[in-house]
């Protein structure tokens, strides 16, 4: 990930927070992916019209492609398992219905806001990864 540069970086968050801005003032709605995602599966009932969320999920990845098309990336390596991926992807799932939230939508959206819900959530999900960092990386060796 060294090869990445700061122009990039800045670029990328700056897109997140223009398409955050965007759907809020188009539609008057938190671009929250979870919740987003939960409406479009049908197992969420936010405020969201089906459509809208489904076009919102289904164009993610196709943005994604069409900035790999365009803008020089890096290699993505995977160096853990599938079982341990999908086992963090399960927490990651509980705790955001265990939130309220995920990290688009309290990181980017409420802290914006300076929602208290949103920087207690954001506050606890940054300290919980660093600490899982420090302990993968320096205690259990993954």
């Amino acid at each position: 990930m060294a090869s990445v540069a700061p122009v990039t970086a800045i670029s990328g968050g700056l897109l997140i927070g223009l398409s955050a801005a965007l759907f809020l003032l188009l539609s008057g709605r938190i671009a929250g992916v979870s919740g987003l995602a939960a409406t479009a599966a049908r197992i969420g009932s936010g405020s969201t019209p089906w459509a809208q969320a489904i076009c919102f999920i289904i164009g993610l990845p196709i943005g994604a492609w069409l900035m790999t098309s365009f803008v020089r990336h890096p290699e993505i390596v995977v160096t853990s398992s599938i079982p341990r991926l999908a086992i963090a992807g399960l927490l990651v799932g509980v705790g955001t219905r265990m939130a309220n939230g995920c990290t688009s939508g309290h990181g980017v959206c409420g802290v914006a806001r300076l929602s208290p819900r949103s920087l207690a959530a954001t506050a606890t999900f940054m300290a919980i990864g660093v600490a899982t960092v420090f302990v993968a990386r320096h205690m259990i060796g993954a």
